[in-house]
């Protein structure tokens, strides 16, 4: 059985991986505050050691997009310099690493979907961190995967999906942005592309191309279709209608900029390592469905 570390344990994509594991035949160890900590490389290491992982997946990170243009250092040190931290940790014992970022590297400029291949170019603070800990990866370990997604929701912590439930419970409207477009994406999809990379990383005599991958749900919409597909949804099973106002972005201003266009093309990890997504409203769907099977 495959030994996986996660770095990080309270974050959406952790907890979805710790539920996926064992249906991937992986042994999942998550690790987070205060267990570990990655500002401080000798424990750092000393964690890693004690675990004896196969692979390393790093799913820490500050990812409050506003706060971190009012919080530059700690959007850093979480975003930056722990993955080179823990990047260099995994050169020296010979272990490959998984590394989680995000479609914020790039400025949203266009249409269509952004390649891994794609200049990236960063409109604020977290995009800035989260590329710059890309970079020390990059330079520290030849065995890296990083993986950008988008738009991460799921059953668990903070995310649109659920703040979208939350307004629909106690308003009849809901007003939400509509020119930024890209594609919601389940921490369990995500999980699972995760733990397929992880499996063909350690398959004996396996030779997957390491390197940056994206990898979201498939299709695309604005956040208002994604609070429509939503409202449908809890109005299918509460008979409770929303209505939705879909509004520009300059109706709703936020300390953080964000980009118009956050679509991540997906053909490479498709073409080299079979991973499919899944049609994003599926995703949407079955959290949905969970979240009020829990509450009922």
């Amino acid at each position: 059985m495959l030994k996986l570390l996660c770095i990080g344990k309270s974050g959406q994509v952790a907890q979805a991986l710790a539920e996926r594991a064992a249906k991937h035949g992986a042994q999942l160890q998550a690790l987070g505050r205060p267990d570990i900590d990655l500002t401080a490389q000798e424990h750092l290491r000393s964690a890693i050691e004690a675990a004896r992982p196969d692979l390393v997946i790093n799913a820490a990170a500050f990812t409050q997009v506003d706060h971190a243009e009012s919080e530059r250092d700690a959007a850093f040190a979480v975003n930056a310099e722990g993955p080179k931290r823990l990047a260099e940790i995994c050169a020296a014992l010979d272990l490959p690493m998984i590394h989680i970022s995000t479609d914020y590297v790039f400025d949203g400029t266009g249409t269509t979907a952004f390649q891994e291949t794609d200049t990236p170019a960063p409109l604020n603070v977290y995009g800035v961190s989260k590329l710059s800990g890309e970079d020390h990866v990059r330079a520290a370990l030849k065995q890296h995967i990083i993986l950008r997604t988008s738009w991460v929701y799921s059953p668990f912590g903070a995310n649109f999906v659920k703040t979208m439930l939350r307004l629909a419970k106690e308003r009849g409207e809901v007003s939400v942005v509509d020119d930024q477009v890209g594609c919601p994406t389940s921490a369990f999809d995500i999980a699972d592309a995760i733990l397929q990379i992880s499996n063909a990383v350690l398959e004996p005599g396996g030779a997957v191309p390491f390197g940056t991958y994206h990898f979201t749900a498939d299709g695309e919409a604005s956040w208002a279709d994604v609070a429509a597909e939503i409202f449908e949804t809890f109005e299918a099973r509460s008979g409770c209608k929303i209505r939705l106002n879909r509004i520009p972005s300059s109706d709703y201003p936020t300390p953080a900029a964000r980009p118009l266009n956050s679509r991540l093309d997906t053909r490479k990890i498709t073409d080299t390592l079979g991973i499919t997504p899944r049609p994003w409203r599926e995703g949407v769907r079955d959290t949905v469905d969970r979240l009020m099977d829990e509450e009922s």
